[in-house]
């Protein structure tokens, strides 16, 4: 399995890792299937993400992916750090393997959570929210078959879980 240099650097030398004592949400996520939890604390100013820490327990991809997505939306407002996806998790980080994938889908869930969990706190809805949106996009129907939207894995139309890289499926209708 190769990494980026991005991936390893992200890796070696995470950024934003710890916790916010004061955080104004919290969002925690973990894939039984392969061990990774994920905690992201945020701290928010003037509608804006002022500070984002995370901790990881979890593989290397994980912990880079949580190192990439706390650089990402820092500094970001919320409603722009809700837009925030796992393949642009993914592409920041030059790619994953195809079997780390599900990682940067933990780590946009986690911050997502932080995210609401700050709005649920002040009584806001988020528009995520408002408008009904899901967390993991729909699945593609190409030629009869549903693929993943991460890896383009063909999967069965009642399984939650991708069996090529791990990522929670969106049991809704296939686009």
């Amino acid at each position: 399995m190769k990494y980026s240099q991005k991936v390893m650097d992200h890796f070696a030398n995470p950024r934003n890792v710890g916790a916010i004592e004061d955080a104004d949400g919290l969002g925690e996520v973990g894939n039984p299937a392969c061990g990774d939890i994920m905690t992201f604390t945020i701290k928010v100013s003037e509608g804006k993400l002022a500070d984002v820490r995370f901790q990881t327990f979890g593989c290397g991809a994980a912990i880079a992916v949580s190192s990439m997505i706390s650089d990402m939306a820092k500094g970001k407002a919320l409603e722009e750090a809700l837009q925030i996806t796992n393949k642009d998790v993914a592409e920041a980080l030059d790619g994953l393997p195809t079997n780390k994938l599900h990682c940067s889908n933990l780590g946009a869930d986690a911050l997502h959570a932080a995210i609401h969990d700050y709005y649920e706190r002040n009584g806001k809805p988020s528009s995520e929210a408002r408008s009904g949106a899901k967390g993991a996009p729909a699945r593609k129907k190409e030629k009869g078959s549903c693929k993943c939207p991460y890896c383009s894995v063909e999967t069965p139309t009642d399984s939650p879980i991708c069996k090529g890289c791990g990522s929670t499926l969106d049991q809704g209708q296939a686009t």
